[in-house]
């Protein structure tokens, strides 16, 4: 078959299923309704600009009761029923207004069929149509001709629209199941996520709660702080002499570490007296003994006057220079005395001294380095007890030594105790 019998074939078909233009009704400037439309057009209508839940909402409203047939025989019925004006038909030009409010209102501008046709030109190529056929249908200026015009637009359309459904459902399908995969993965996500979320929020918690009695470890520490402080300041305050305990309690571990060292020095003196006194008794139990180490035992020197002087006595210094202390002691004891010491009121107590005065037997006064008060509450006692006392101005250990040996000469001499203050001098300062 040649191309021209194949284009007739197809212009037969095309005028047999074109069908034939009806002249629409004169209707002025006003608005077609719903039954006034071709029966032509109300498939198109019913079908592309009312969704099926409406359709079968306002076929059950206008029937009074549930319709239970399916989206087809709703539609054909709903067809049928547009033809004339009934219930039905009236509630679906209602809705059809209200629903296409906005797109009649724009028609409206629209003041011939050319302008008409242009608007729907436009809203075919913006893809908006279902507002659009409504209100160019309807449309005062709608004639025959764009009458079948837009019926044929919406015809392919809706082929158009249902092979874009078909590829859509293919692509929706692909799409589905790609977001099932992709839901499953998120589920597993979700979860993983919700459970390092449990975690953390668990040891945040742990965390939290052991700040919190951390810092109530640290407030029980500084509040048991605080009362210690307060009770060793009430503790102080209670303890007027607790400074000069202090000072006492040096001055105690002093004397003990220098009675350690003395004691000793003791020892070794004695060990080396012991060994003396052998040496000694073997030179006298030998009969060959030398005349010379006899001459020399002979001319031993005798006890001096001091040692018998201090022997046992208790020997109180009061004042002198700190650094000489040690030799004033060592000069007491090694005559076989006993040493007491007083600063004289610079860092013992005076309190203290009055104790020492009663407890000694011989008082040395320290005159270039004792305090007013003190040299004075010495002379005092000593005057009134009656109780010896030397009056030192060099604070030297070889002054001492002299002042005790012209003391102890005089005893020897004047039995009757020396009157008090005797070699007095007045402190210095």
């Amino acid at each position: 078959m040649c191309n021209r019998e194949i284009q007739q074939a197809l212009a037969v078909q095309f005028r047999q299923n074109v069908p034939t233009l009806t002249p629409l009704p004169e209707i002025g400037s006003r608005r077609r309704r719903l039954w006034d439309l071709p029966h032509s057009c109300h498939c198109p209508v019913v079908g592309v600009c009312l969704p099926l839940e409406t359709l079968r909402r306002l076929v059950s409203k206008a029937s009074g009761g549930q319709v239970m047939a399916d989206d087809y025989e709703v539609h054909v019925a709903a067809v049928a029923e547009c033809a004339r004006r009934n219930r039905l038909s009236e509630l679906l030009q209602e809705e059809l207004e209200r629903r296409y409010a906005p797109e009649v209102k724009a028609y409206r501008a629209a003041k011939t069929t050319k302008a008409l046709a242009d608007a729907w030109v436009l809203a075919v190529r913006q893809g908006d149509v279902a507002g659009a056929f409504w209100a160019a249908l309807t449309h005062p200026h709608c004639d025959a001709i764009l009458h079948e015009v837009l019926c044929r637009d919406m015809h392919m359309l809706q082929h158009q629209a249902g092979a874009t459904v078909r590829v859509d459902l293919a692509r929706f399908s692909a799409l589905m199941e790609e977001n099932g995969v992709l839901a499953r993965e998120l589920a597993k996500a979700q979860e993983r996520s919700t459970r390092a979320l449990a975690e953390k929020t668990s040891e945040l918690e742990r965390l939290q709660a052991r700040l919190m009695q951390l810092r109530a470890d640290n407030l029980t520490k500084d509040s048991r702080l605080a009362f210690v402080s307060e009770d060793l300041e009430a503790l102080k305050a209670s303890l007027p002499d607790h400074e000069a305990t202090q000072r006492l309690r040096k001055r105690l571990d002093l004397m003990t570490a220098r009675q350690h060292e003395l004691e000793g020095q003791n020892a070794s003196l004695r060990q080396r007296l012991a060994a003396a006194e052998k040496s000694l008794q073997a030179l006298n139990s030998s009969p060959d003994t030398p005349a010379k180490a006899i001459d020399l035992a002979a001319n031993t020197p005798s006890v001096s006057p001091i040692t018998l002087y201090l022997k046992q006595k208790t020997v109180l210094c009061v004042g002198g220079r700190s650094g000489n202390v040690a030799n004033y002691r060592d000069l007491v004891e090694r005559v076989g005395g006993r040493f007491a010491h007083h600063d004289g009121g610079v860092e013992d107590s005076q309190c203290v001294l009055d104790a020492s005065l009663a407890a000694a037997d011989l008082v040395i006064c320290q005159t270039g380095c004792i305090s007013h008060n003190a040299y004075w509450k010495v002379k005092d006692f000593c005057k009134r007890t009656g109780k010896r006392c030397v009056f030192v101005e060099n604070p030297s250990a070889s002054s001492l030594a002299r002042g005790l040996t012209q003391i102890a000469d005089m005893d020897s001499e004047n039995p009757s105790p020396a009157p008090a203050g005797w070699g007095e001098a007045r402190p210095q300062g």
